[in-house]
């Protein structure tokens, strides 16, 4: 059976006991239905992940044992910020699973003039705390040894003029290829419109900002279509998916 990798929010430390929380807790004893003694690995996104043993699994707890830990890093040396406008439900879901597991470092929801999810202000923490969960059930999947933040819903105009390093955006009007860019950062930020794309307003204010209008082909994507498309060229031309 492959070992499971969990995230947790608490210090780690070889021979410490950890105790999971109801939902990691949850999922290896009623899900996967592990017993004691089996092997886990956890991480806390500091840097490398321990393996563990289960030294307890009953209804109300589940220990593990911390016995050795392990230095990797799967983490690409571009550190890759995604700004997407919301989507529908299972697209945005599927855009931050994908984006994740190709190693983005943060995403960063937005709220757009094309954007057709509303959400209210007293339901916005909850869907952030519930694409977290998604980034993080992505990282631990992946392999990753960061848990990758989903930052907070904000204004489009205000999140743009935040930005640093190299910036585009994807644009089915522009007339340049991520390929003519010259990119020596190490930070590179995304910007993925919703549904409807852009307004003209929105373009203005992105180029104003500093961001650079590309297209990817001569198809228009769906939006979570273009999101995985655009992070893996952009990790093949200056990231590690071209690593021997």
């Amino acid at each position: 059976m492959r070992i499971s990798r969990l995230y947790v929010d608490q210090p780690l430390a070889i021979q410490s006991t950890i105790q999971l929380n109801d939902d990691s807790a949850h999922y290896l004893r009623s899900v996967l239905r592990i017993k004691q003694k089996h092997s886990v690995i956890l991480f806390n996104g500091l840097g490398g992940e321990f393996q563990g043993e289960i030294t307890e699994i009953t209804r109300k707890q589940v220990l593990v044992t911390l016995l050795t830990f392990n230095d990797r890093s799967v983490e690409s040396h571009l550190n890759i910020t995604l700004g997407i406008g919301i989507s529908r439900g299972e697209r945005m879901e599927f855009s931050i699973q994908k984006s994740v597991e190709l190693g983005v470092n943060k995403i960063c929801p937005l709220l757009t003039e094309h954007c057709v999810v509303q959400i209210k202000d007293d339901k916005k923490d909850k869907k952030v705390a519930h694409w977290q969960k998604i980034s993080q059930n992505a990282a631990e999947q992946s392999g990753r040894t960061i848990n990758p933040q989903v930052g907070g819903i904000k204004d489009f105009s205000t999140w743009v003029e935040q930005q640093t390093g190299i910036k585009v955006f994807l644009d089915p009007f522009a007339s340049i290829s991520l390929s003519t860019i010259q990119n020596t950062e190490q930070k590179f930020t995304l910007l993925v419109g919703p549904e409807g794309g852009f307004s003209t307003q929105e373009r203005e204010v992105a180029i104003n900002a500093g961001f650079i209008p590309i297209r990817l082909g001569p198809r228009v994507l769906r939006t979570e279509t273009a999101t995985l498309a655009a992070i893996t060229a952009v990790q093949t031309l200056w990231g590690d998916l071209n690593a021997k």
